[in-house]
């Protein structure tokens, strides 16, 4: 069973679901560039002024993202 691992960047403020979606799609760009799986990606609104960026990833790919994107934190997912 592969383990799976949503790495999250948290977006506080005003216009955040704006910047949260612009930065959604600098992520897609770097694992198309970088020819890392994607498995998921999007955007979530938590509050009006709280919103993330969120990227699920095969655990073995975790450290080729998370050292230069620098996620503010990460979830494992079993499935």
């Amino acid at each position: 069973m592969l383990k799976k691992v949503k790495l999250i960047w948290d977006f506080k403020g005003d216009n955040t679901f704006e910047m949260a979606t612009h930065y959604n799609k600098h992520l897609i760009e770097f694992f198309d560039k970088k020819k890392i799986e994607l498995i998921k990606s999007g955007v979530e609104i938590i509050t009006e002024n709280y919103h993330l960026s969120f990227a699920i990833v095969n655990e073995k790919d975790v450290n080729s993202v998370k050292h230069p994107l620098k996620p503010h934190r990460a979830l494992l997912i079993s499935t």
